[in-house]
């Protein structure tokens, strides 16, 4: 992937927690001055400040991300999103659909959700386990992310609480929104919102679009 980009960027930065494989890249790059390998961790990395060195307004993002580090990855990367003017990443097809579902859909979720309030994601093509030595036992997705301008421009403490109701809404999935937020708001606080939204009193946190969240944490507040 390094390399393919660097074929296309004037400047390419990898960024590679581990110690052995970065030396590597280190090396086999050496002679090449648009590539910086850099033995760093992704969560504490500054895109922000990387930018700024390479005295570029916005970078675009590109890697392979296991399962189970997707959503701190992408968390981390949308704290610097003014930055970002696109991204491009290497999946589980799993983790693909849940990240570009529509509401209603039963891959809609908090991942969803996070995603799609500065991005609008988007399944390239599939890429099955006979692609990788060795094949895993899992289908993957290349998913492309167009950054929305601006996104919906909220003050880090909104979107943060935004985020952290979205999450309580999502606490059991199977649960009526109801029976999620009453141990918070109550029962009949929330009823009451839904019904001035013109909600159905059983909806389920699934069916709801990012602009019906902003509502109803707006009037539960």
């Amino acid at each position: 992937m390094t390399e393919h980009l660097a074929a296309r960027a004037e400047q390419v930065v990898a960024i590679e927690v581990d110690r052995d494989l970065a030396r590597m890249l280190q090396q086999k790059f050496s002679n090449k001055p648009g590539i910086e390998v850099l033995e760093a961790d992704i969560l504490l990395s500054d895109l922000g400040s990387l930018c700024r060195r390479y005295q570029r307004e916005q970078c675009f993002v590109f890697g392979n991300l296991p399962y189970y580090i997707t959503s701190p990855i992408l968390h981390h990367l949308f704290n610097f999103a003014s930055w970002i003017g696109g991204m491009g990443f290497l999946v589980q097809r799993e983790v693909a659909e849940r990240l570009s579902a529509l509401p209603g859909s039963r891959h809609y979720g908090y991942l969803t959700v996070l995603t799609q309030l500065d991005t609008n994601p988007r399944i390239e093509f599939g890429i099955p386990p006979g692609a990788f030595s060795p094949p895993p036992k899992v289908d993957s997705a290349l998913v492309t992310f167009q950054m929305k301008p601006g996104g919906i421009q909220l003050p880090p403490e909104e979107r943060k609480a935004l985020l952290e109701f979205v999450k309580l809404c999502f606490a059991h999935k199977r649960k009526s929104l109801v029976n999620n937020l009453a141990p918070v708001y109550t029962r009949q606080r929330v009823e009451t919102e839904l019904a001035a939204l013109k909600l159905p009193q059983r909806i389920r946190a699934e069916q709801l679009e990012l602009e019906q969240f902003e509502n109803l944490i707006g009037r539960l507040r």
